[in-house]
């Protein structure tokens, strides 16, 4: 009889939608795959009662946003000695930050002009000439309070609002160009990148609405690209997997433009809806969505992974 999976979903964050749809879909397929499968809403009220389930082979997080990308939920199966889908605590905490993994990668990937702010006094000190400009969390996913700025002056109240909402927001500068989504499943412990895929959203940019309403954004996998650039958006998509210590799969999104690529941030825990990237992008290397997610299992069954990359440099200072 094949392994005993708890697929965690819901959560208590703002994706807490989405994470139900994903949630589910996992576990329709994991059944269809023969194996014993048992679904955990996440909330408040039963974070306590994990810990009766802890002799499940694994756990495959279906979690989105805080407290499920973040490296806490990961944090809690480690001291519960619980395997689990996805990046280790200290890997999920840091790509969970887009201003440190920002700071990880600046010595292998082209970056929009950026800068953190936390608090209002960091408003009043800043000095910012770049417009178009996008103003966004810190630390959240699926393009939560994401906004664009056009001009100077909704520059300090977007700003306030963002400041009053999160504990960190960062403000960055616009890059006009195709967007681009490029995931990376581990198969036999080496990272394989798919089919790049392009996103054509029918508004400004790519928001939640963008995302996860069916007709509002074309997606065209694999994007039309030269073969040349191709091959260096995968050989960089994989650095950036390995240099972050990434595990299991991730997705990487940019901005192309003028022939260069434009890092914005890295999801340990993409989106398994119908509508989402990964997924897609997998089809059109031609595995079903059981195929995908039979594969992020095995691995995850694996013994753990080496110390990522920075982790190593980290030690030896």
């Amino acid at each position: 009889m094949k392994e005993k999976i708890l697929v965690i979903y819901g959560g208590v964050s703002r994706e807490r939608e989405i994470s139900l749809i994903s949630g589910q879909r996992v576990s329709r397929a994991l059944k269809r795959l023969g194996y014993q499968v048992t679904l955990f809403d996440l909330k408040r009220s039963n974070l306590a009662s994990l810990m009766e389930l802890k002799r499940h082979d694994l756990a495959f997080i279906a979690l989105h946003g805080n407290f499920g990308e973040d490296g806490k939920i990961q944090s809690l199966f480690d001291l519960m000695g619980m395997k689990y889908t996805g990046s280790s605590t200290l890997t999920s905490a840091i790509c969970f930050d887009k201003n440190i993994t920002y700071q990880l990668t600046e010595k292998i990937t082209t970056q929009p002009i950026h800068v953190k702010l936390s608090s209002c006094d960091d408003i009043e000190r800043l000095d910012w000439h770049h417009f178009p400009a996008i103003v966004k969390p810190n630390a959240e996913g699926s393009s939560i309070g994401i906004e664009l700025i056009r001009n100077r002056k909704m520059l300090k109240s977007s700003l306030k609002r963002a400041i009053n909402s999160y504990s960190g927001v960062l403000l960055e500068e616009f890059v006009a160009g195709r967007e681009l989504s490029i995931s990376v499943l581990e198969i036999d412990a080496k990272p394989v990148v798919l089919p790049i895929l392009e996103i054509k959203p029918k508004r400004d940019f790519y928001d939640f609405d963008a995302k996860y309403t069916r007709g509002l954004t074309e997606f065209i996998v694999p994007a039309s690209l030269d073969d040349h650039y191709t091959k260096r958006l995968e050989e960089l998509a994989s650095d950036i997997f390995s240099a972050l210590g990434c595990r299991h799969m991730c997705r990487i999104d940019g901005i192309f433009s003028e022939g260069s690529f434009y890092f914005l941030e890295v999801n340990t825990i993409p989106g398994l809806t119908e509508l989402s990237d990964m997924p897609q992008s997998a089809a059109a290397m031609g595995m079903s969505f059981e195929d995908l997610i039979n594969t992020i299992v095995r691995e995850a069954l694996r013994k753990e992974k080496e110390v990522p990359t920075w982790n190593r440099c980290m030690e030896q200072q």
